[in-house]
C-alpha cells in the first residue's frame, strides 16, 4: 500500500458544543450530513461525536492537499459506521481530489477524551 497524505486534527469538544448552543441546525446541516447528524444525536454526549468527526473532517481535508478551498466543502467527507471501525468517504470535489491522487481507501481513527 502507498500512502498517498496524510492529515491530522484535534478539536476541542467545547468549541462544538458552543457552536451547537449558538447556531443549531444551521452548524449542524453546513457541516455533517445527515447520517452523520443521526448517528451523533442518538449518542449520551453529541458533541463529543461531532468533535471527533469535525477533526477527521479536517484531517481528510489535509490528506488530500485542499483543506477548505478547491471547492471542497465539509459535507464532501463523511464519517460512516458500517459494524466496524469508522471509515472516511469522500465525495463530490473532496472525492475528485482523492481519486487523482490514485487513493483508493482512508485510514481513519477517531480518539475522544473529555476536551479533545
Amino acid at each position: 500500500m502507498t500512502i498517498v497524505g496524510l492529515g491530522m486534527d484535534a478539536t476541542e469538544v467545547h468549541r462544538i458544543a458552543e457552536s451547537l448552543d449558538r447556531f443549531g441546525d444551521r452548524f449542524l446541516r453546513r457541516v455533517f450530513t445527515d447520517e452523520e447528524i443521526a448517528y451523533c444525536l442518538r449518542r449520551r454526549h453529541p458533541a463529543t461525536h461531532l468533535a471527533g468527526r469535525f477533526a477527521a473532517k479536517e484531517a481528510g481535508m489535509k490528506a488530500i492537499g485542499t483543506g477548505h478551498a478547491f471547492g471542497v466543502l465539509w459535507r464532501h467527507l463523511e464519517v460512516v459506521r458500517r459494524g466496524g471501525p469508522p471509515q472516511l468517504q469522500f465525495h463530490h470535489a473532496a472525492g475528485d481530489h482523492f481519486k487523482r491522487l490514485g487513493a483508493s481507501k482512508a485510514l481513519l481513527t477517531i480518539t475522544h477524551t473529555d476536551t479533545l
